[in-house]
Order: structure tokens, then C-alpha cells, then sequence
């Protein structure tokens, strides 16, 4: 049985940075529009147009750095908002008196509030915080004066950074939250699994040896004491156990990680998960003397998961008659294959299960029923109903839909 583990990796913040980088590039162009549309107010346009060459060379050839949070580093963010400070200090080099004094803009106009959003993206509020305050202090220099208009900007600048800042890290929080849901389900549905294939196999066998050892005595009821204690533990550690801590990638852009581990391939039934499999040939094995079989004629089509569950369901069954009815207990497996769903019911009759029985026996950590039958039907999103008369035998009716039948791993079946 081949495992393979799965790794899912989510981001919520990814589209802000694919926004940023539209932004910064409008912005770009923005700026250089106005400066050809109040081309008149500027008493040195040379220098002015050296600083654009420069603004758009270093806007374009810096799009990768602002793709996601790994390429952005806090070197290129420092010289990134150093150019935006540059272009606002020689505002009032490049312009004459009155275009200042009218409140027109400065040379990297609104591409400086790109360089800010940038460290809110990076780093949180805080690091917007940071980054908006050199841009005030800048802006009061190249006005003179705080003006009205001035500290608007300002003001603007600073709450908008500091709460995109804050947003991008609740998305975080919250993004690592739900992965670490996302792996505590994943966990406790690989520790379900293992929990039914231990106790279709090594639970039983103990269980055995500890009734075999109680009958024959001597050594061998210290045996089967011996069993008895490691059934319990076994029991206890299959039902609880620690569920691995999420873990977050080293690119914050790709968000946080999920890891479950998946099953694939053979698992000795002679088919593969490329197509359905016949459900009729895994249960044949069943049939025996004191089990009856009756089935369709034609094949019962499953996906292999599905098929594969469905079947070790009828046999986690079957154990439970032979366990709790004896030996002598006759038993019938029944197949119906309907146009939605498939069918099976295990009947017996043996003495049937008495009131309370099995919610008993699930508080002392004996999960036959609750994970080797309902667990496995429960996980190909069909039922298991169990009818139990005192007197009168068990059966247990186990429906499976054959339309989006769920793979236990997490893929889809067969339709």
C-alpha cells in the first residue's frame, strides 16, 4: 500500500501583492502625466525628467519584488522608499513658487503611497506605521508649512497603510487557523483509518489470546493477562493520541501548509484506482459454511476505496457476530444493488445486542462498531443502521451512494 503525503498550501493575501503591482505601475504613468500636463509650472524640467527616467526604470525592473512576500525584502523595500522620499524633497527644486503654494503635486505624486503599502504587505501595521512617517515628515519639508491639504494627505497615507497592515495580518492569523483545522481533520481521519484496520486485526487477536489464556489457565492466563493490559493501551493510544502542529511556509506568500498523508495504489485485491472494481469478488471470501451470499447477477460496479470499505465493513461485521453470537452462529450477507446506491446487509442469528450495549462498550474504548463499520460508511458519505431484537439476531444494513462517492483520502470515487 503506497503513501504519499499531500501538501496544500494556501494564500489569501497573494492577490494584494498582484494589486500592488498593477498599482504601482498606474501610478507610474500617473505621474508622468502630470508632469506633461503642468509641463509650465516646473522652472527645471531637466531634472524633473531625469527623476521620472529614474522612477519608471526602477518601477518596472523591481515587478518581481513585488510579486509575493519572499522576493520582498526589507533591503529593496528601504531603497524603494527612498526613491519616493528623493522625488518629494526635489519637488521644490524642479517647480516655481506658485505651484507649490497651489498644492500641486510632487514628482512621485500617489506612486509614493505604493512604496508604504508595500511595507504594510511585508511587515503588518506596524511596519506601515514605520514607512508612512518619514513620507509625512517629507512632505512637510517640500510644503514649507503643514497645510490643510498637506496633513489630508498625510493623514490618509498613514490610517490606509497601517489598516491594509493590520488586515494582512488577521488574514494570517486566520489563514494559519484554518490550516491547522484543515490538518487536525486530516489527522484525526488518517488516526480513524488506522484505528479500524488495528482493530480488525491486532485488537482481536489480543482480545482472543486474552479469553483463550483466561480458559486454559496456568502460564497461559498470565498470557492472556498480559494481552489483556496491552489491549487497553492499544485501545487508549488508537482512540486519542497528538495531532502534528501545522506548519507555515518559508514563502509567507504561499501561506500556510497542510500535510496529510494519503494511501494509494494496490492493497491486494487485485485492482488498481484507475476504474471501478467489482463488489461481488471482495466479498466472495466471506462466504462460508455458516455465511450465506446472495447477490446480483451482474457485477456490483464501485469505486476501489469504496469497494475496498464497504467490504472490510461486512467483515468488521461478520467479527462482531462470530466475537458476541459464538461460533455457532449462522450469518447472511446480502447484496442489492439499486440505481443510486449499493446495499448490503449482514444478518444473524445469534442473541441479538441488548439495550445500551454498544454506547457502553464505546466509553470503554471498544470502537467495533462506531469506527470499523459506521467510521468507514460515514467517510464514503453513506449509513449504517444496526437492528438488534434481544432474541432475535443483529443486522446491520450498510448503504453506499454510487453518485460522488467520497474516497476516504479525500478524492472523488467513481460515478
Amino acid at each position: 500500500m503506497a503513501r504519499r503525503e499531500k501538501v496544500m498550501r494556501m494564500s489569501v493575501e497573494q492577490p494584494l501583492w498582484r494589486a500592488l503591482t498593477a498599482y504601482r505601475v498606474l501610478t507610474m504613468l500617473y505621474a508622468v502625466g502630470l508632469f506633461v500636463s503642468v509641463y509650465d509650472d516646473y522652472d527645471r524640467p531637466g531634472l524633473a525628467i531625469a527623476y521620472y527616467v529614474v522612477l519608471c526604470g526602477w518601477t518596472l525592473a523591481t515587478l518581481p519584488r513585488v510579486q509575493n512576500a519572499a522576493a520582498c525584502t526589507g533591503r529593496f523595500l528601504a531603497v524603494d522608499l527612498a526613491v519616493a522620499l528623493t522625488g518629494i524633497v526635489l519637488t521644490p527644486l524642479a517647480v516655481n513658487e506658485q505651484h507649490i503654494l497651489a498644492g500641486g503635486p510632487t514628482l512621485p505624486s500617489i506612486w509614493t503611497a505604493g512604496s508604504v503599502l508595500a511595507f504594510a504587505l511585508k511587515g503588518g501595521w506596524r511596519w506601515a506605521a514605520f514607512a508612512s512617517t518619514p513620507v509625512a515628515v517629507a512632505n512637510l519639508i517640500e510644503r514649507g508649512a503643514p497645510t490643510r491639504d498637506t496633513v489630508h494627505n498625510v493623514i490618509l497615507v498613514w490610517v490606509a497603510s497601517i489598516a491594509i497592515g493590520y488586515v494582512v495580518e488577521v488574514a494570517r492569523a486566520s489563514e494559519r487557523t484554518l490550516a491547522r483545522a484543515l490538518e487536525i481533520e486530516a489527522a484525526t481521519r488518517e488516526r480513524e483509518r488506522l484505528a479500524r484496520d488495528i482493530h480488525d486485526s491486532v485488537l482481536q487477536v489480543l482480545a482472543m489470546v486474552q479469553r483463550r489464556g483466561a480458559v486454559i489457565g496456568g502460564e497461559a492466563a498470565e498470557l492472556g493477562r498480559m494481552a489483556g493490559e496491552q489491549e487497553v493501551a492499544l485501545r487508549t493510544l488508537v482512540s486519542g493520541g497528538l495531532v502534528p502542529v501545522s506548519r507555515v511556509s518559508e514563502d509567507e506568500a504561499a501561506g500556510a501548509v497542510v500535510r496529510a498523508v494519503e494511501v494509494s495504489g494496490d492493497d491486494g485485491d487485485g485492482a488498481d484506482d484507475d476504474g471501478p472494481v467489482d463488489l461481488r469478488s471482495l466479498l466472495a471470501p466471506y462466504a462460508a459454511a455458516r455465511v450465506g451470499l446472495a447477490e446480483p447477477g451482474a457485477p456490483v460496479l464501485l469505486a476501489p476505496p469504496a469497494a475496498r470499505e464497504l467490504a472490510a465493513a461486512v467483515g468488521a461485521a461478520l467479527d462482531n457476530v462470530r466475537r458476541h453470537a459464538g461460533e455457532s452462529a449462522r450469518a447472511w450477507i446480502l447484496v442489492e444493488d439499486e440505481p443510486d446506491a449499493v446495499i448490503v446487509t449482514v444478518r444473524d442469528d445469534g442473541p441479538g445486542i441488548p439495550e445500551g450495549r454498544l454506547a457502553q462498550a464505546e466509553g470503554e474504548g471498544r470502537l467495533g462498531v462506531a469506527l470499523s463499520i459506521r467510521g468507514r460508511l460515514r467517510d464514503l458519505g453513506g449509513s449504517a443502521e444496526l437492528i438488534s431484537t434481544p432474541g432475535q439476531g443483529t443486522e446491520v444494513e450498510l448503504t453506499v451512494p454510487k453518485k460522488d462517492t467520497k474516497d476516504p483520502r479525500g478524492k472523488a470515487g467513481a460515478r
